[in-house]
């Protein structure tokens, strides 16, 4: 059983602008998520962006970016499901790969742990 970590972050914002690489205690808010994924358990984490300075900031941090998402699902009224079926489609279609599972890992939590995220699998799992 194969689980996807998906990271979506979208460069606007309506509160606070670009928030998602906006510092915060020295780094960029999305690394928080992005570590946190990354050393769990896991199988794949990606990021899901439509921004190429998003998308960068990621793979500096060692997230996969392996596409960037159409503009219109990164829209304020844009609904979650939708960039996750964009995610699964891409995936599908580029790499012939489908996770049985999908945790969506928003950036704007930045205090979820590793030990969260793993403790989430565990009970799946279950």
């Amino acid at each position: 059983m194969e689980i996807l970590g998906l990271i979506p972050a979208r460069l606007g914002s309506t509160g606070v602008k670009r928030k998602n690489i906006r510092p915060l205690a020295g780094q960029p808010l999305i690394t928080f998520t992005i570590e946190a994924a990354m050393e769990s358990g896991l199988d794949r984490v990606i990021l899901s962006t439509e921004a190429y300075e998003i998308a960068e900031v990621g793979r500096s941090a060692g997230v996969e970016v392996p596409f960037l998402r159409p503009a219109e699902l990164a829209e304020t009224e844009s609904k979650a499901i939708n960039v996750v079926v964009h995610a699964l489609d891409a995936l599908e279609a580029s790499e012939d790969w489908k996770p049985d599972a999908i945790m969506y890992l928003q950036p704007t939590s930045p205090f979820r742990t590793t030990e969260l995220i793993n403790r989430a699998i565990e009970l799946y799992r279950n």
